[in-house]
């Protein structure tokens, strides 16, 4: 079993059943999906003029040092995808505010990762909205 990390925290899992893999959009172009599993590695264009009626994507990341998720996620933002977008796999607290700012809601990590991790890790990167260091050198003359 997973857990769900939100700014929040850990929360319980609300995501549909029925969550199909891109492949099978892909088999049967006119299929009435609604939420789509992703891999982190899928080209954003694959999904061009597709996202309609889509509310729900879930993106793999196969490991915490593959950030390619985080740049689907963006694309997937700046494409108009408005719904619930999840990151699943070994993403590590670190990340959760570049996740966020990525444009995720939410993180899905594995149970053994969230027992290294505790919410308590997770809840102090929730403030993801504050300003990071970068922010605060713009303007700066150097």
């Amino acid at each position: 079993m997973n857990t769900i990390v939100t700014d929040r925290g850990f929360t319980p899992d609300t995501w549909p059943e029925a969550t199909l893999p891109i492949e099978a959009l892909d088999a049967e172009p006119m299929l009435d999906a609604t939420a789509l599993d992703l891999p982190g590695d899928l080209e954003p264009e694959a999904l061009e003029g597709r996202l309609d009626g889509i509310t729900h994507i879930r993106i793999s990341f196969p490991s915490f040092a593959d950030g390619r998720g985080f740049t689907l996620a963006r694309q997937l933002r700046r494409m108009g995808f408005a719904g619930r977008l999840r990151a699943r796999g070994p993403v590590i607290a670190d990340q959760y505010t570049m996740a966020r700012r990525a444009g995720f809601d939410e993180v899905e990590i594995p149970e053994a990762l969230a027992k290294r991790q505790s919410e308590a890790d997770w809840l102090a990167r929730s403030a993801w909205e504050a300003p990071g260091y970068q922010s605060k050198l713009q303007g700066k003359r150097f």
